[in-house]
């Protein structure tokens, strides 16, 4: 069969290739690379026999996106009387046996009715959970046809899954890709559009995203440039991460009573979290220099990790909101108090450590950098900056919250103690 249609040049290389098992598109607004990734699977489902599954977080929001983009699509390569849509349940059907089905991960029970899948086409990836992506790529398989996963979104924060596997994981620079264009990694293939490689949009659409960058820089670095970065006001700005040794040489200077050691327990979803930290009180710097991060840990095989706290009897602080644990710990000869929590302590906390004129981390302390580094806050449903929650559970932040129990960084308003620190806790 002969199918006639123009396309995106930047877009021809993508089309045809079936090289890889993954291919993740990300570009800014009217690229047009859904429309291209709608093209790549009818062209390939014409050729052969499969069975494509076109996912979204939403079920109810594939009607309006997918499914029409796809009939859409039939519609102008003329073979609508060939292939036949069906709405309830959705489904889209090849003249060969070929046929597209879809589902939506807010109803993962219905995946596991699907068989000898070859072909995952993931619209919008960065709305899915992480956990969804590893069950559809566990879905993805069949006994003779080669499998492959099509993942299309505009870019997110850097905080979100998929920058995170795609791009921190493999240690593969997006700087790269956006001068590159198209890149081969291992096993995926990226690709990264612009509006500017759609030639059949106008020109008032373009100058419509350029217009964004005075109002909305966060909006036109996604739109407009199609770039990933940092969504929202940063909750740490003054983070900064540095050689360990550097820092190594900052902390020896410190005198020992502004050391301090924090700890957030954690076992299933949550995390262990313990920092050695030492304040530089004259500057108002806060160092970060050890980390421990874990989870699925026993007490006891925790206690075994932490041994040399132990042995140190350096003194650890840490959630009262488990005396219990607390009490082990100090049976098994730790020093460990509960760190003071009251109504409005998390704002309190979080205010405290913004305080802080430089927060200085040792590059060794990657979980920190990772939850830190890019944190922002989070927002309530009419878009207001929400004080006290974040963009992520951040187990290091609180780590850091409890190791600061006691100390205070004296604001513009001054009016707290000499050397920060209360008695009580020395």
């Amino acid at each position: 069969m002969k199918i006639n249609k123009e396309v995106n040049p930047h877009f021809e290389d993508f089309l045809f290739d079936w090289d890889s098992k993954f291919y993740f598109l990300v570009g800014g607004y009217g690229s047009s690379k859904s429309y291209h990734v709608g093209c790549k699977l009818i062209l390939k489902l014409l050729q052969e026999k499969r069975t494509a599954l076109v996912v979204r977080e939403v079920y109810d929001t594939i009607r309006d996106s997918c499914y029409s983009l796809l009939e859409e699509i039939i519609v102008d390569l003329g073979l609508e009387d060939i292939v036949k849509f069906r709405e309830s349940p959705m489904r889209v059907r090849f003249p060969n046996g070929s046929k597209i089905i879809f589902k939506g991960m807010d109803k993962p029970a219905k995946l596991k009715s699907i068989n000898n899948v070859s072909i995952i086409w993931i619209e919008e990836a960065s709305e899915l959970k992480y956990a969804g992506f590893k069950e559809l790529v566990g879905r993805l398989r069949h006994p003779t046809l080669s499998l492959h996963m099509i993942l299309s979104e505009n870019p997110v924060g850097k905080s979100n899954w998929t920058y995170k596997h795609f791009f921190k994981i493999p240690k593969v620079n997006d700087k790269e890709l956006y001068k590159k264009r198209i890149m081969r990694v291992g096993n995926t293939y990226y690709h990264h559009s612009l509006v500017d490689d759609n030639m059949f949009l106008p020109q008032s659409y373009t100058d419509e995203l350029d217009a964004i960058k005075a109002y909305d820089p966060d909006l036109y670095r996604i739109a407009r440039l199609g770039r990933f970065g940092i969504n929202g006001t940063l909750v740490l700005p003054q983070f900064k991460v540095m050689p360990h040794a550097r820092v190594m040489r900052a902390v020896e200077d410190i005198p020992k009573r502004f050391r301090r050691v924090g700890m957030d327990f954690g076992f299933e979803d949550s995390y262990n979290a313990v920092l050695r930290m030492a304040i530089d009180d004259e500057r108002k710097y806060l160092y970060i220099y050890w980390e421990y991060y874990k989870n699925h840990m026993t007490d006891d095989a925790t206690a075994v990790d932490l041994e040399e706290f132990a042995e140190s009897r350096e003194l650890i602080r840490s959630d009262s909101a488990e005396p219990k644990t607390i009490k082990y710990y100090n049976q098994q000869g730790f020093r460990m108090v509960g760190a003071k929590k009251f109504q409005g302590s998390r704002l309190q906390n979080t205010k405290k450590v913004k305080r802080f004129k430089k927060i200085i981390c040792s590059n060794r302390c990657v979980h920190t950098i990772e939850e830190l580094q890019e944190l922002t806050f989070a927002l309530n449903k009419d878009g207001e900056l929400i004080e006290d929650e974040f963009s992520l559970d951040p187990h290091t932040f609180s780590a850091i919250w409890y190791g600061l129990d006691g100390y205070e960084v004296a604001d513009l308003k001054g009016g707290y103690e000499k050397f920060g620190i209360r008695s009580d806790y020395v």
